[in-house]
């Protein structure tokens, strides 16, 4: 399995150092998809040149950040590979980020993906990796870098905090909290997920001791691929099989039904939020489905008939979801609300709790109130 090791990610944003003045006449600035001339958005916008030759500073000094951020975000700590080595977290105190480091494993597998390929629903957001390669590569500087908020940040040695506030990245569920989530709560032998989540939810449920069993289906291929590469480093004794396929089509396989039927005790995923989270790669419900109401009939009902399929009777079926929609369009998506009314249809609600999930560091946002939904089939 590849990994990604900090010379070689410096290495993607490698280029020749240039002086103060080259920069300055050939550096744009990017507002949505335009570009304006960085001598003249400078004076437009009153910017001292003070904190424009800071900024440039910190990009010819670019390794500086970049090996913060491998360090943080993608080396993987071999004291935080075998979850079950860490003490679970505890019913009704579910954290994303606690024990954040687990998470670096997945994300360097899958790096370009997360922090590259995957593009927001939101419209003009660059994603991570664009907006560090246009600035570091390209000469173009994203016109929310140079915002006053952002200089200040800057300025108090934080310009970090800006691009991890302002730009796309994917996002993943902590392998540390699926494995404390089964090991505390739902207590599943046999899982099925209807999605992969970049290989966390098989490497989480697989550390778990008591679990048997995992099947697991994605529609991107690198995702599926990259997944039974890490399931057979993780539990080669456990069964894990992966499809590569939309859960709703398995829902048409007469074999796939056939094989599972009710054969799990615990059916777990965060299911795509409609258009918040635009993947690269196979047949995305939102390129099947055309709009918001044929997603919820085509994609997520079908979806939930499946996993009524294969769960044995008191088993559950547990999902992350929050009530934010799709903010691309002039539309709004109450998910929470809809998918939850769907799968009322077929399962008997047991429990809901919310998961906590750190906020971006400069701007102030929605909070996204994401909730572990739990229900039973009866």
């Amino acid at each position: 399995m590849e990994i990604i090791d900090l010379k070689d990610f410096i290495k993607i944003f490698h280029k020749p150092l240039q002086t103060y003045n080259d920069f300055i006449n050939t550096t744009s600035v990017r507002l949505g998809s335009q570009l304006r001339p960085l001598k003249k958005y400078i004076k437009e916008k009153q910017i001292p040149h003070t904190d424009i030759k800071l900024l440039y500073e910190n990009i010819q000094d670019r390794n500086e950040y970049l090996t913060r951020f491998y360090n943080l975000s993608l080396m993987i700590r071999e004291d935080k590979l075998i979850l079950s080595n860490i003490k679970p977290m505890k019913n009704r105190h579910f954290d994303n980020n606690h024990e954040s480091l687990c998470k670096n494993l997945i994300r360097n597998i899958h790096f370009k993906d997360i922090l590259q390929n995957t593009k927001s629903g939101i419209e003009n957001i660059p994603t991570f990796i664009d907006m560090l390669k246009d600035l570091y590569l390209k000469n173009i500087i994203d016109y929310k870098i140079l915002t006053p908020s952002s200089l200040f940040y800057m300025k108090n040695g934080r310009l970090g905090s800006v691009f991890s506030s302002y730009y796309f990245r994917a996002s993943i569920l902590n392998p540390h909290l699926i494995y404390s989530l089964n090991h505390s709560f739902l207590k599943g032998t046999k899982i099925f997920t209807p999605t992969l989540g970049w290989s966390s939810y098989c490497y989480g449920f697989l550390e778990c001791p008591h679990v048997l069993e995992y099947v697991g289906t994605d529609v991107i291929p690198q995702v599926c691929k990259k997944t039974k590469i890490l399931a057979s480093i993780v539990a080669p004794e456990k069964t894990t099989t992966i499809y590569c396929k939309p859960s709703e089509d398995l829902f048409e396989s007469s074999e796939f039904m056939n094989r599972y039927r009710e054969h799990f005790d615990v059916v777990f995923f965060s299911p795509p939020y409609y258009k918040l989270e635009m993947y690269e790669g196979g047949e995305q419900s939102t390129e099947r489905y055309k709009t918001y109401e044929e997603w919820l009939a085509g994609y997520w009902e079908k979806t939930i008939q499946l996993c009524h399929h294969v769960l044995e009777t008191r088993g559950k079926i547990c999902y992350i979801l929050s009530g934010y929609g799709s903010e691309n369009t002039k539309e709004q998506y109450d998910l929470l609300s809809d998918m939850n009314n769907i799968t009322k249809k077929y399962f008997k609600f047991h429990s809901q709790q919310p998961m906590y999930n750190k906020n971006v560091n400069v701007t102030k946002h929605r909070e996204t109130g994401e909730q572990i939904m739990v229900f039973v089939k009866i």
